[in-house]
Order: C-alpha cells, then structure tokens, then sequence
C-alpha cells in the first residue's frame, strides 16, 4: 500500500474484478480497519457509494451489532442503520482473508439491513485457514474473489 503504483494497481484490479462480476452495486462495504483504505479508493473507482463497519462504539448514530468469535476470544462490529437499503447490492472489502470469522459477521450485518451482499474481496487469503469454505459453507452464492494466495 505504501507504494503509489502498487496501490494504483490493486485498485485497478479490484474495479475490474467487481466489473466482471456483471452486476449491479450499489455500494462497497469496508472493514475496519485497512477495509477503508481498499474500500474508499475502489468505490472511487468505480464511482458508487462506500459504508464502513467498525469495531464497537466508534459510529456515533444507530448502528446494527454482530458479535462473532476469534481464535482467542470475541469481538463485534457495528454498521449504521441507516446507510443501506433492502435494495441495495454491495461488495465487502478487506484486506485478508484468513478464518472467514470477520467477513462472516460484517456479511451477517449487511444482511439485518436486507442489501444483498454479491461479493467479498480480499487483498490476500491465506489459504490453509480456510476462510474461503467458511463463508462458502454458509454463502454458496456470493464470490470471493483473492488477489493473491499464501
């Protein structure tokens, strides 16, 4: 991220991948925190709206909470009530995939607002924590798409 072009060249990567999707979004869904990063740029690039799911009791409105486990504990996230629609068809972004845990609780969040999630997108999935058959396991329908594996 640190290099202009490299950054450049994710995000071009990301807008082309969403573009062959052939569908239509409405809005990309940042995680916390290097999400916003990812998410911010590509919902530029693509010219549609960006929301952003955070960690508990930064968002200062009404906000939707989904408690999720982690390896060594648990954790939540919170995303406001009020900035998706039923309508609404987005793409979740951060930056890796590792046990699915995180992507699972924020797809969880996105549908209490009844938007419809048609993708997650990762910087990098580190393949042998399975967070890919995770969501797949729950999510059939709603591609993963990985720049790159470890």
């Amino acid at each position: 991220l640190a290099d202009g072009i490299g950054f450049g060249v994710v995000i071009d990567e990301f807008a082309r991948s969403i573009r062959s999707l052939n569908k239509k979004v409405d809005a990309i869904v940042g995680i916390e925190s290097r999400g916003f990063i990812l998410g911010g740029a590509i919902a530029k690039a693509l010219q549609i709206g960006f929301v952003t799911v955070r960690k508990p009791g930064k968002l200062p409105r009404d906000v939707y909470r989904k408690e999720y486990a982690l390896e060594y504990g648990f954790d939540a996230l919170e995303l406001h009530k009020d900035l998706l629609d039923p309508s609404d068809n987005v793409i979740i972004v951060d930056d890796v995939l590792a046990t699915g845990g995180t992507a699972l609780a924020c797809h969880d969040l996105v549908e209490i607002t009844g938007a419809k999630v048609i993708a997650h997108l990762f910087m990098l999935e580190i393949e042998f924590l399975q967070g890919r058959k995770t969501i797949g396991n729950t999510h059939s329908d709603v591609g993963i798409i990985s720049l790159l594996k470890a």
